[in-house]
């Protein structure tokens, strides 16, 4: 795919959708980190009912300590692995206060030393919460990159790493929510709505077309 082509992508995108955020409900960074750690294998709509109560409750790295590990669990055992998730983000809480003074660090690696924190939500929160124009790759944005071929690559890795080159800078900061958008609603990993997708005269996927038109 080349660069014109590129450009025309995010800049459809940017007109259907000026301003992209997460669908995440979070009021803080803090927030944020804690809803991304618990939307792993699950849904944003399944992450924002739990955490309504939850931050409700406690919505501090300390409030959270102060639960402890079974209080969290009450709030979050609607979600997939809450179990691990619930141990991940109490030790977590821990390092924020003792090594943050309860703050959310704005540097990748400090966030990625976090417990439950891995390159793809430390991402989301350097975006989301810090603006930084970096790029997380999730299942959506793999399947929408490989499949229009607008940036492709056999490992998230990869593909992060080709967007990073390749978005133009003025689209690099929503280029992340842009996609995810576009892969949970239109470039769907089954039955894909080809026929009212605003950028499937872009399109490179080799079946485009066939996919279906619905």
């Amino acid at each position: 795919m080349n660069a014109e082509k590129r450009h025309l992508i995010f800049s459809r995108l940017r007109d259907a959708n000026p301003t992209p955020t997460t669908e995440l409900v979070y009021d803080s960074a803090f927030e944020l980190l804690i809803a991304v750690i618990l939307s792993a294998q699950a849904t944003d709509k399944s992450v924002n009912k739990a955490t309504a109560g939850l931050f409700a409750r406690a919505n501090t790295p300390a409030m959270i300590l102060a639960l402890g590990e079974d209080g969290l669990k009450t709030h979050i055992r609607t979600i997939g692995l809450f179990n691990t998730k619930a141990k991940n983000i109490i030790k977590t809480c821990a390092a924020l206060v003792e090594e943050h003074h309860g703050e959310v660090p704005r540097e990748r690696a400090a966030l990625e030393a976090l417990p439950g924190v891995g390159r793809k939500t430390a991402n989301v929160v350097l975006n989301t919460a810090f603006g930084e124009p970096t790029i997380a790759v999730d299942t959506h944005i793999f399947r929408v990159c490989n499949r229009t071929r607008l940036a492709r690559g056999h490992t998230p890795l990869a593909v992060e790493q080709r967007l990073e080159r390749q978005v133009p800078k003025a689209f690099r900061k929503d280029a992340h929510h842009w996609l995810i958008l576009h892969g949970r609603y239109t470039c769907t990993a089954r039955n894909p709505r080809c026929g009212g997708c605003i950028i499937a005269d872009l399109c490179e996927a080799p079946d485009r077309g066939v996919l279906t038109t619905q």
